[in-house]
């Protein structure tokens, strides 16, 4: 276990180990995208690993990928990857704009502020 300059204790088991090394998800995953855990989510949530489990109970109430990361006290890129297999199999639904070019919403960008500040 590795300790921060806080004293906090940091994660057990390094990053890329919880992504099998993948650095990617199959998703394109903005750092604003919404996720919220499924009802099969949290019906299976005893059987998904640490992570996983830590992603549906913070995803109860909808979470961008940023508190997530933040949450999880990883980097953005494991996050994605993590939330990306989890949609994959159904555990949490991600919602995001559809056209990635525009402008993201101003209230929703001000609410994932608020959001990170309060973690």
């Amino acid at each position: 276990m590795s300790i921060d300059p806080e004293g906090t204790p940091g994660p057990v088991v390094r990053p890329y180990a919880m992504t099998g090394g993948r650095t990617r998800s199959r998703y394109e995953l903005a750092i604003e995208a919404l996720v919220f855990t499924t009802p099969l989510g949290e019906e299976r949530a005893i059987g998904l690993n640490l992570e996983q489990q830590t992603i549906a109970a913070m995803c109860r109430q909808v979470r961008s990928i940023a508190e997530i990361a933040a949450g999880l006290r990883v980097p953005l890129g494991v996050a994605r990857v993590l939330v990306g297999d989890m949609a994959d199999e159904g555990f949490v639904r991600v919602h995001q704009q559809p056209d990635r070019d525009e402008a993201p919403d101003l209230a929703l960008l001000e609410r994932v502020l608020s959001g990170l500040r309060k973690l």
